[in-house]
């Protein structure tokens, strides 16, 4: 069983940024081979996706309405993928969450797809 746990919301000003942590951890070796998405979901609205990276980190990909803010990353010997997210906008304003799928390089954006999830962090930006 792998649970996820992130950390790292919070109330930022727009322009601001903040760093999203998801751990793993579990009774079997975790985040190997698993790839690692970020969701987010806002009041009222559908989950959609922000960012994947595959198990090497080779692989990362972004939705258009991030790219060129956010940035993922991982470091597996601490069983952490990381999110950093700059130049924060009020429509990022969501619970973000991390989730994993047992997949080295899983190339899917669908949140139905993926197996494991943690519990969310709220991020809030203000105008």
């Amino acid at each position: 069983q792998v649970q996820l746990v992130e950390s790292g919301g919070g109330l930022v000003q727009a322009g601001g940024s903040l760093r999203l942590s998801c751990a793993a951890s579990g009774r079997t070796f975790i985040f190997y081979p698993y790839t690692v998405g970020w969701f987010r979901q806002a009041p009222g609205k559908e989950r959609e996706f922000v960012a994947r990276i595959s198990w090497s980190g080779s692989s990362r990909y972004y939705a258009d309405s991030v790219k060129d803010r956010f940035t993922i990353s991982r470091d597996n010997a601490k069983n952490t993928v990381y999110l950093q997210m700059n130049n924060l906008k009020p429509d990022d304003t969501a619970v973000y969450y991390c989730a994993a799928v047992p997949r080295t390089d899983y190339s899917g954006s669908y949140h139905g797809n993926y197996d494991y999830w943690g519990q969310g962090t709220q991020v809030t930006v203000s105008s």
